[in-house]
């Protein structure tokens, strides 16, 4: 069958399931009809529809695309690359810029096409992005461009992303104010239709009036996906205007000198603009009422506000007609088209002004009808109120439960008969339960492997500066690294200034090599000037990892940028790789006297460039690590072949591991013996930094592959037949939008489910839109997923979901689906949820060994908020793993669950047509999406374990934990060794049983029976030999890996390896195979532990192990003799403190070391007084 027969085949295929014909490219390359669409992506729809219009016309122009990267606007870069052969068919030429301002002159730089003799065509019509700052940034030149002009058959468009919540940026931005002071029109779509329908406007406004012309795309509208009807579009506007343009016309000319001249064009401009506004509206009246009072003006985002505030207090655009009451939506929000203004404004008392931010619309209003006669100037209310009071907020993001009560007073107060001040609070955010789980949070952190992991670090006694990029989010991590305070590309000058008045003698000062590319460098070369004592680290991933992972424009080599600091006057330059041999044997490609070393050594090579005078450079080089992970899929780079390992019997969850990588790969496991640690394969990057542990738990392997487990499903005919007989839920009744939130950790695939959701939806002919909240969420943030559902367009408006507003949620992680955004858009009576039980470690874990998710208590809160009934649950990564052998599909697995419990109003076919068209795993995720179903309606076919949390020692019963010590004890040591064990606890328990009574629980004597055994049983040479020979390792490298395995460890006996500076190891011994037959003869000898044979008893660690064993059993013994109702919290308190003392080596003796410190302070709380060490 050929490609042409499969697409036929598909498509008669979703024809007969009642399903739109769709393709992926759609989006690009339908002419009509209804399309699904990003924001991102309609401005790359938008110069192919406008090379589109001008070629239909028969002008012969090109296009141009320009810009740098920044969130909102952080993948247009990846769009237009995507679209690369579309936008060369149609002569777009897109072209990545170094920074904003050498973009926003390449954008001038086209419009002189026109009046170049040599020119191939007649104009070039060009689109400049970027985020607010760069905005900022680029302001001079922007101002610049606007005022020269554009050519006739060219036009400018100025994309201006704007981050108006401070999502994912460092302030919130607003850029209206910029764009109107350099007097530059500003249009501000409310919605992705009007993304593309004014940016068509745009264009011709561009043309006509000779202005650059500003185009708002601000986060909630340009990272939105919804539905857009083709059909509807405005996309001509021929119209001609009533103006006649001053002498020497108002477009780019070669001959513009400075002067007057200039600023006195700009103004007619305006008046060109206004003219084209009035002849070719984009504003509009939405309800007109002829004998109106009162009248409402809305801009942008803020009118979807406005419609869902209404629609919510059951108002519809007739009923305020009806009422008295004007609706005027304003498109062009500077400068507003006065004539249809003044005729809105006629007759009425008072105008409401909605728009959210700076009152740039409120303004212009109040400064157009200022001069009117008193009679006829109606009140102007937004910002303020008529009595001066504050009403609607001027700072945050407008929302319909924020709009709503001050419109529904507002309307009460003019028009009684639309009072609906009753059903306000039913939308306003309710107290959220406050329990255990308060503190857990998702907090972004660096990806596995990630380069800043180590990078950011800085010797004791120095503190460095963050600045924009990946790195600065070490502000928030405990290694004295500052947050950002100033812009990308001033980087450390801000200390330069501080050092002349400070006693502080030297900085470090972070800077990523795409920031270094795009302007950092020019802060470097200030630095020199000013004779400053400060060392930039620059972070060379090779990558824009903050904003995607695009690759640096203009990319420099290490050797390019150490010699392009040499020039710049910086008095020394190192080098540090992650291969040690990396520049070995390059020497001459760098400047003299670089010094060329391994990172390992970045402690002392900063010490040593700290301590010189003047401005010195660290250049960290190692690729960033997710970077590297999408190169080696695309084939691009080569996997490495060896991977760490964490041997779970060896291991004490000391937590020295994630202390020297500040890795998330390094995940908690539930073992029976408690909790320990494991690598997460599916998360880890192979960066190796774990191997500097202090710890002997640590293996390497070479070959093999990760075991692929054969799922229980695929060979289970009995779940084929339950699925097979399994009935749909009822199709739901559709009376209004459908609200669905979805929510989950960054990088698992929630956005690709809001995806799947919408898209399901278009195939069906509905109307969607999703909204993902991302901001840092690649770094393992949160994500939450708005989804909106229609079976007509009218009635969806603003593309996030408000308080109270949700009618389901999934919540794929239950620290998200927990968190205050998500809680706020849930109530009781209305919203059903799916949560998903499997604890996803946070961010917390890497700092606190002992971090707890609290689980229930984040369950807790959901079912608070709705109500125990509303909420259904399942761990979808534990019947994922055990029913399709991985957790890959669990989020399609949860979704299956979702949908079969009701709370997902989509029809199965549509589902399982998108995953079809996914074309990922396709077969894999049908299953998972079946056997989700069949989670929720017959849970007793699967069998569905209660948890999934091993049992661990932590049991109430002494008893049994007795019993369980024991038997490790005996096989530890010996019965004798054992038996001194229990018959300790034994006398523990008759004197806890005498003071709390026969039927209490024994809580000291539980402590005892578990922290005495951790002591007597401490991991020395002959334990963690017997745990590696007694084949305990290889049942764990089986269960986990296939193939052939060759193993190494990485030991540091502290009798072989001198210690370095921290007291870690200087260098760890890697032995193979060979040593395994040394293990079984050392675990052999353990008898002679503690006897005068024992060639490992007479080191000093042995001893300390000994004497605090002893210290804690005489510290127990003496609290048992004054032990009484009084002292017996401060008792279980003390017997518990055992349970600190982890790890190996220098870590473990730091721990000790608190613990006797401890029994020393609260010895006295028992009642008793220290009688010495013990020893």
């Amino acid at each position: 069958m050929g490609a042409s027969d499969r697409e036929g085949l598909e498509t008669s295929t979703a024809a007969s399931r009642g399903l739109l014909d769709y393709r992926l490219d759609d989006h690009l390359t339908a002419d009509r009809g209804r399309i699904l669409i990003s924001g991102t992506q309609a401005l790359v729809r938008l110069v192919l529809m406008q090379a589109r219009l001008d070629r239909a016309r028969g002008r012969d122009t090109a296009g141009f695309v320009t810009g740098y990267r920044g969130s909102p606007l952080g993948g247009v870069d990846f769009a237009m690359w995507k679209a690369k052969s579309l936008l060369d068919v149609h002569r777009v030429r897109f072209m990545p810029a170094i920074n904003e301002e050498l973009a926003a002159a390449a954008a001038l730089g086209s419009q002189r096409v026109a009046s170049d003799a040599e020119r191939e065509v007649e104009g070039v019509f060009a689109l400049w992005y970027g985020k607010g700052p760069g905005l900022d940034r680029a302001g001079d030149t922007l101002r610049h461009g606007n005022a020269y002009g554009v050519s006739r058959h060219g036009g400018v468009l100025v994309i201006a992303g704007d981050d108006h919540g401070c999502v994912s940026s460092g302030m919130p931005f607003q850029s209206d104010l910029a764009m109107q002071a350099w007097s530059m029109p500003v249009l501000h779509p409310a919605n992705i239709a009007e993304i593309i329908e004014f940016g068509m406007y745009g264009w011709a406004l561009s043309r006509y009036s000779g202005a650059w012309v500003g185009m708002k795309a601000i986060s909630e509208t340009v990272e939105a996906t919804a539905t857009v009807d083709l059909d509807a579009l405005r996309t001509e506007f021929a119209a001609t205007p009533d103006f006649v343009a001053p002498e020497g016309g108002l477009h780019y000319r070669m001959q513009d000198l400075p002067g007057l001249a200039i600023e006195e064009r700009l103004a007619a401009k305006l008046d060109a603009v206004r003219a084209f506004a009035f002849a070719n509206p984009i504003d509009r009246i939405v309800a007109d009422a002829p004998d109106a009072k009162i009248g409402i003006v809305t801009c942008g985002k803020a009118h979807l506000d406005v419609l869902e505030a209404l629609r919510r207090l059951e108002l519809p655009l007739d009923a305020l007609a009806a009422a008295g009451v004007r609706l005027y939506k304003v498109g062009q929000a500077f400068p507003i088209e006065p004539q249809r203004m003044r005729a809105f404004a006629r007759g009425l008392d008072e105008l409401l002004v909605v728009e959210e931010k700076a009152p740039v619309v409120e303004n212009q209003i109040r400064a157009l009808l200022y001069n009117l006669d008193p009679g006829l100037r109606p009140r102007v209310l937004g910002r303020e109120g008529a009595d001066g009071r504050k009403l609607l907020p001027a700072t945050g993001e407008l929302r319909p439960s924020r709009v709503m009560p001050v419109l529904a007073d507002w309307l009460a107060h003019h028009a009684p008969g639309l009072d609906r001040r009753g059903s306000v609070p039913a939308f306003v955010a309710t107290p959220v339960l406050a329990n255990d789980a308060d503190g857990v949070r998702r907090v972004p952190y660096f990806c596995a492997g990630c380069p800043h992991n180590l990078s950011t670090l800085v010797p004791a006694g120095s503190e460095a500066s963050g600045g924009i990029g990946c790195h600065g989010m070490s502000g928030w991590m405990d290694r004295r690294n500052s947050f950002a305070q100033v812009p990308m590309g001033s980087e450390g000058i801000d200390w330069v200034a501080q050092s002349f008045f400070s006693r502080a003698t030297h900085r470090f000062q972070n800077m990523g090599d795409g920031t270094y590319s795009h302007s950092g460098y020019l802060a470097i070369r200030q630095a020199v000037a000013a004779g400053a004592n400060v060392t930039y680290k620059i972070l060379y991933n090779d990558a824009v990892a903050m904003t995607g992972g695009q690759p640096v424009d203009r990319r420099l080599s290490v050797p390019e940028i150490a010699r392009q600091l040499e020039a710049e006057g910086v008095a020394r330059v190192a080098v540090l790789a992650e291969d040690a041999l990396r520049w070995r044997g390059r020497a001459g490609e760098f400047p003299p006297r670089t010094l060329l070393r391994a990172r390992g050594e970045l402690d002392a090579v900063q010490r040593e460039l700290r301590a010189i005078p003047g401005v010195t450079a660290l250049i960290y080089d190692q690729v960033c690590a997710t970077e590297q992970r999408r190169r080696i899929r695309r084939g691009l780079a080569v996997a490495r072949t060896r991977r760490v390992f964490i041997h779970p019997d060896v291991c004490e969850n000391c937590g020295d591991c994630t202390a020297l990588s500040n890795c998330v790969a390094i995940r908690p496991l539930a073992t029976p013996l408690g909790r320990k640690r494991r690598i997460d394969p599916s998360v880890c990057n192979d960066d190796y930094a774990c191997l500097e542990a202090n710890c002997p738990a640590m293996v390497t392997i070479e070959g093999g592959a990760l075991r692929r487990k054969d799922g229980a499903a695929a060979r289970d005919e009995r779940l084929e037949r339950a699925i097979a007989d399994l009935p749909d839920p009822p199709a739901w009744r559709w009376t209004g939008p459908y609200d669905l939130v979805v929510t989950g950790v960054g990088g698992t695939g929630i956005i690709t489910l809001g995806a799947l959701l919408v898209t399901a939806a278009h195939l069906e002919g509905k109307s969607a839109s999703v909204l993902d909240f991302t901001g840092f969420a690649q770094k393992g943030g949160s994500v939450i997923a708005f989804v909106r559902l229609a079976d007509r367009p009218e009635l969806l408006h603003q593309t996030r979901i408000d308080t109270q507003q949700a009618d389901a949620m999934i919540a794929c992680d239950l620290v998200v689906g927990a968190s205050a955004p998500a809680l706020q858009t849930l109530t009781r009576g209305r919203t059903r949820v799916a949560a998903n039980l499997h604890e996803i470690p946070t961010a917390a874990f890497v700092a606190d060994r002992d971090a707890d998710l609290h689980a229930a208590g984040l369950l807790a809160k959901i079912r608070h908020a709705i109500g125990t009934d509303a909420v259904v649950v399942c761990d979808a990564q534990a019947l994922s793993d055990r029913l399709l052998g991985d957790t890959i599909t669990a989020n399609v697995l949860l979704l299956g669950f979702a949908w079969q419990s009701g709370l997902v109003p989509l029809g199965r076919a549509a589902i399982e047509r998108v995953l079809e068209l996914n074309a990922v795993e396709v077969e894999a995720n049908r299953l998972a999406f079946s056997l989700g179903r069949l989670a929720a309606a017959r849970p007793d076919v699967l069998q569905v374990p209660p948890g999934t949390e091993a049992p661990g020692l932590d049991d109430p019963d002494p008893d049994a934990i007795v019993d369980g010590e024991r038997r490790r004890l005996t096989t530890y040591q010996d019965a004798a060794y054992a038996q001194r064990y229990v018959d300790f606890v034994a006398g523990v328990r008759a004197a806890e049983r005498a003071v709390v009574g026969p039927d209490a629980p024994l809580e000291l004597t539980r402590q005892v029976a578990l922290n005495y055994a951790k002591l007597l049983a401490c991991k020395d040479e002959y334990e963690v030999a017997r745990m590696y020979s007694d084949g305990s390792l290889e049942q764990a490298l089986h269960e986990t890996f296939a193939g052939d395995l060759a193993v190494r460890y990485h030991l540091a006996p502290e009798f072989l390896v001198r210690p370095r500076g921290d007291g870690r190891p200087a260098r760890k011994l890697v032995a193979g195979r060979w040593l395994r037959p040394g293990f079984r003869m050392l675990a052999a000898a353990r008898r002679l532990r503690g006897t005068p044979l024992d060639p490992f008893g007479w080191s000093a660690a042995r001893r300390a192990e000994r004497a605090l064993a002893h210290e804690y059993a005489a510290a127990v013994s003496q609290t048992l003799r004054q032990l009484d109702a009084n002292t017996h919290a401060a008792a279980v308190r003390l017997a518990a403190l055992p349970a600190e003392v982890r790890g190996f080596g220098s870590v473990k003796r730091a721990a000790a070391e608190r613990m006797r410190q401890r029994m020393r302070e609260m010895l006295p709380q028992t009642g008793t007084r220290t009688q010495g060490d013990g020893r």
